[in-house]
Formats: C-alpha cells, sequence, structure tokens
C-alpha cells in the first residue's frame, strides 16, 4: 500500500521582512514534516516566528525561500488567487477568537465554507456532511443557535467542525482553549485529537497549554525564528 503524503513538507523555508536599512528574520531555515495523521504542538515565546510558521504552512504567507507543499502539492510558486483557492480547499482554520459568523446559526457556519468554495458538485451533499460533523462534535441540539446562545467550548467544537468541512490535508489551530477553563479546556483538547484521528488528519497546533502538549504525537519549540530538537511524544493513551 501505498503511503501518503506528508500532511505538510517545509524545506529550508526562510521569511524575511525588510525593516529600514536592514531585516527582521521571522523563519530561519525551517525543516519540518509532518506526518498525514501527525498531531504537533508548536510553543514559543511571543515574536518567535510562531505565527509565521502556520502562516506559510496554511497558505496565508509565501517565504522568501525554500519550498513548502502541503498534502502533497507544491505551493510555494502559487499566485495570490492560487493560494486563496488552496487554503480554501485544502486547509483547515481553527482561531484563537473563534471567528464564528455572528448571524449565522452553527450549521450555516459549517454551511458557508462549501459556498465559499463554490464547488457546485459538493453542494448537494454539504448538508449532510455538516449534519454529521455536529453530530460527531456533540453539539448536533444546537444546530439552529447562533453563536450568542453558544457556550465557549460549543462555539469552539463548531469552529472545528467548520475547519474539518472541506476535508483539509491539515487542520492549524491557534491557541484552541486560551479561552476555556480547565475542564472546559481538556474536553476540545481530547475532541480535537479524536476528531484528527479518526480522519487521518495532520494538525500543528500553536499552544503554551501543557494539556494540548500531553496529547500531541510531538511537541516542538521554535525561538528566533527557528525550530529547536522535538521532544518526545505523548500518546493519549498515557495522558491520563
Amino acid at each position: 500500500m501505498t503511503e501518503p503524503s506528508p500532511a505538510l513538507c517545509m524545506a529550508g523555508v526562510r521569511k524575511v521582512y525588510p525593516a529600514g536599512d536592514g531585516e527582521v528574520v521571522a523563519l530561519d531555515h525551517v525543516d519540518l514534516t509532518v506526518a498525514a495523521d501527525e498531531i504537533v504542538a508548536l510553543v514559543g515565546p511571543s515574536g518567535s516566528g510562531k505565527t509565521t510558521l502556520c502562516s506559510i504552512a496554511g497558505a496565508l504567507l509565501t517565504p522568501t525561500e525554500g519550498s513548502v507543499e502541503v498534502g502533497g502539492t507544491d505551493i510555494t510558486d502559487l499566485s495570490g488567487s492560487e493560494l486563496t483557492r488552496f487554503r480554501r480547499e485544502s486547509v483547515g482554520f481553527v482561531f484563537q477568537t473563534v471567528n464564528l459568523v455572528p448571524f449565522l446559526t452553527a450549521r450555516e457556519n459549517l454551511l458557508v465554507v462549501d459556498e465559499l468554495g463554490g464547488r457546485s458538485s459538493r453542494r448537494a451533499n454539504a448538508g449532510a456532511r455538516a449534519d454529521q460533523l455536529l453530530e460527531e462534535l456533540g453539539i448536533a441540539d444546537k444546530a439552529t443557535s447562533l453563536p450568542s446562545q453558544l457556550s465557549g467550548g460549543q462555539k469552539q467544537r463548531v469552529a472545528i467542525g467548520r475547519a474539518l468541512m472541506n476535508d483539509p490535508a491539515l487542520v492549524l489551530f491557534d491557541e484552541p482553549t486560551s479561552a476555556l477553563d480547565s475542564k472546559l479546556g481538556e474536553q476540545v483538547v481530547e475532541l480535537i485529537r479524536d476528531e484528527m484521528k479518526a480522519r487521518g488528519t495532520a494538525a500543528i497546533i500553536v499552544t503554551h497549554d501543557d494539556r494540548i502538549t500531553s496529547y500531541a504525537d510531538r511537541t516542538l519549540h521554535i525561538s528566533d525564528g527557528r525550530l529547536d530538537a522535538d521532544h518526545t511524544a505523548h500518546d493519549a493513551a498515557t495522558s491520563g
């Protein structure tokens, strides 16, 4: 059986921003491969390069040097419009602030992904997929609720469902538990791992939360734009 392509392969990636007569190096020759079903926790101080790394992995930024492949597709030299289409169809995002559309119900927040994708061949199945995701995420009874009627944990579940609507090769999470209390945070971490593993979907999770690193397959530390040595994986089976 053919091994699936890595979800992410970054080789010699460097990102530089001009600053007066000099430059600021946001990423410094980063090499990173994330397997198709791997969960990676990314830890580092503010300004260390976490956001830049995820923005390049998610096709939001292009590198100054190096190459980037996501799900077997080389996105290094894609145009702006091509990058927009690619991330809409192949990458999922869960932001720290959730960013649900306030005037859409939970179900409609999932369906908007399909609408933006513009793929009529999938629209007939979009409703069924949204319903399935809401059921799996334990919030089927909140399908017609607006974000203002949802708890923090429920909003995070909707955001996860939205990120999975397009069957992405890679999902990027930005501090998914930062606004949750300990109990809800632990539930969301378990949910993320279960959902990613059940689908064989890779994830990079930017975090300062030890609850997440204990569920990740690998924890990577970044400082001054450079990845430090990998840390030993913690399997969910041994985390509690």
